[in-house]
Parts: C-alpha cells; structure tokens; sequence
C-alpha cells in the first residue's frame, strides 16, 4: 500500500517537468492523476477494495495536490481543440472558473485535515471526507469540460 501512495504522489510530482513548455499536457497529467485517485476511491466505496488507512490517506493527498496546482495551468492561448476539452467558458469566465477551483482546494484542504497524518480510521470517515472533493470533480466537468 505504501507503494500505492508513493505512485500517486510521483505522478504530481511528474508534470512538473511540462510546466514550462505545455500547459494542456500538464492539466492533462494532473488530470489522470485525479481520474486514478478517483477510481481507487470507488473500488473502496463499491467494496471491490478493502479500505485502509493508506488507501484513504493516498486518494486525498492525491486529489489536495491536484487541487493546489490545476488552476495555474489555463494561460490564455492553451485551448486548442484539437488536444483538449477544457471549455472556451475557463476564459470566458473566469471568475466563475477561479470559484470553481476555490471550492475544490477548500473542500480537498478539509478532507487532508480531516484525514490526519495517517489517514481517515475507517471507510465512513473516508467516505465522508472524499465525497465533496469527488462532487466538484463531477460538477467542473459539467461547467467547463466539452463534453466527447
């Protein structure tokens, strides 16, 4: 398990080395760290996993790294439809794209605390602690994805 979070975090660490040159690879990296931190967290919520404290403590510091990074990656230019599906919206409004990120950063810096050092105790504590940052993913997909 300990190898499992180790893998989350170095996938964070991994973008990086994008960051200068290609803002969409980054974001897209981020996001597959996210996508892989929320499908841990649903084998544990559909008990296809057994929970641990490990398990819990490496989806929410996946997810909270995720969250402090992922708005510094939408410079004006770097919607080019061919690569990615972040909506024109970002930069139309950004406003409501900036408040979007404020929610996902307050709601993943409370399930970091709320996990402690060593995670949350059991699965309902993880549940409790993950399920708002999982509900901004879902809604800022909604806001300001293109849909396939």
């Amino acid at each position: 398990m300990r190898g499992l979070a180790i893998l989350l975090g170095g996938l964070t660490l991994t973008t990086a080395a994008f960051a200068a040159d290609d803002p969409i690879a980054v974001r897209q990296a981020l996001m597959d760290n996210n996508g892989a931190a929320a499908a841990l967290a649903g084998a544990v919520m559909k008990d296809e996993l057994a929970y641990s404290p490990v398990i819990g403590k490496a989806v929410i510091e996946a997810l909270s790294a995720t969250a402090h990074a992922y708005g510094s990656f939408f410079p004006e230019g770097s919607n080019d439809p061919a690569r990615t599906h972040a909506s024109p919206k970002i930069w139309e409004d950004p406003a409501a794209f900036q408040a979007a990120l404020d929610k996902y950063s307050a709601d993943a810096a409370a399930a970091r605390q709320a996990s402690g050092k060593d995670g949350p105790a059991d699965k309902a504590a993880f549940a409790a602690a993950v399920q708002p940052v999982l509900g901004n993913c879902k809604s800022c997909h909604e806001d300001f994805r293109l849909q396939d």
